[in-house]
């Protein structure tokens, strides 16, 4: 395993059928050649990631996501004249040339053009598609660094490619496509205030989801860390759990507490998104046997640290009647 900032070299070990982790503006990727079934079924296999959950896959622009994709809306279109590169998904319907286990089955498939100029070098270099989950095992806490990477996965990747730290922090926001009607599937990068504005009301489609997820990132347990953690109302946490060793992600104001770690002392929702994903490393390295955080304003990229901070709470809970 090498890691390095080659982008030559990254992109002939994905010609190559390789695995190799990449920056992104969201968070660093998992890639592999998207039209090469056996490289997309090793990113399954290191992240230890279910195959009913699709993939997203990542273009350099609108003409190579028509390569995979058909029958854009004149929505998509807007949106991704507005927004591309940038960190937003959109789920339309597949090309075969795209394998199922990218897509779990599924008639569509998520697109996106990152802005990370690394990315979009890389891109160029290889002229492929790359399907490229977030780089961490499957449900924990995503890689906003290189380090983050190599910490998780160490030697079961073929390269890192360093690009430096995720200056947006939080994934991309997905947006599906009902005939012209849009659907919010994940809260991300580009708030849905932004997309609104665009192409009008967006139907929050997170609620009609069914059991096993139709499109990336609609899990709802996931960006956990190892430790348990309990979303509400910090001052009545830290009452109630007075004399533990806790650990705190406070939005704007520390608490005392064995550790705790602000995510933005002005108040800035896109420092908060920032900084959420190593705020929760942190913590979760501080050795407290419980973490406590609270909602940040669910307004612009704080729809996406809430979601964020919700799917981690759930997916590790505490039992709060026990002794």
């Amino acid at each position: 395993m090498g890691i390095g900032t080659n982008v030559e070299e990254a992109a002939r070990r994905l010609a190559a059928g390789e695995v190799v982790a990449i920056p992104t503006e969201t968070v660093y990727g998992l890639a592999a050649n998207a039209l090469d079934p056996a490289a997309v079924a090793r990113v399954f296999e290191i992240k230890r990631r279910p195959s009913f959950d699709p993939l997203i896959v990542h273009v350099r622009d609108v003409r190579a996501a028509l390569e995979v994709t058909d029958s854009w809306p004149s929505a998509a279109r807007a949106l991704a004249e507005a927004f591309w590169p940038g960190p937003l998904t959109l789920v339309l319907e597949r090309k075969d040339v795209v394998p199922d286990l990218v897509t779990s089955g599924l008639k569509t498939v998520g697109v996106r053009s990152p802005a990370h100029p690394v990315a979009q070098r890389l891109l160029e270099e290889t002229g492929l598609p790359l399907a490229a989950p977030s780089a961490n095992r499957f449900g924990s806490i995503s890689p906003t660094t290189a380090q983050h990477v190599l910490d998780q996965l160490g030697t079961e990747l073929d390269f890192i490619l360093d690009g430096g730290p995720c200056t947006v922090g939080v994934e991309s926001t997905i947006i599906g496509f009902d005939r012209e009607r849009c659907l919010l599937y994940r809260p991300g990068g580009i708030p849905l205030e932004a997309i609104e504005a665009c192409v009008g009301p967006v139907h929050d489609a997170r609620q009609d989801a069914p059991t096993s997820p139709r499109t990336p990132g609609r899990l709802p347990s996931h960006y956990a860390p190892r430790t348990p953690l309990l979303l509400g109302n910090l001052d009545e946490m830290l009452e109630e759990y007075a004399g533990q060793p806790v650990g705190v992600l406070a939005f704007r104001s520390a608490r005392a507490a064995h550790v705790c770690r602000v995510l933005s002392p002005t108040g800035d929702l896109a420092e908060a998104a920032r900084r959420l994903f190593g705020a929760l490393r942190e913590l979760d390295a501080g050795r407290a046997e419980l973490l406590l955080a609270e909602p940040v304003p669910d307004r612009g990229l704080g729809r996406a640290i809430n979601d964020r901070l919700r799917r981690a709470a759930r997916a590790r809970t505490v039992d709060r009647d026990a002794p």
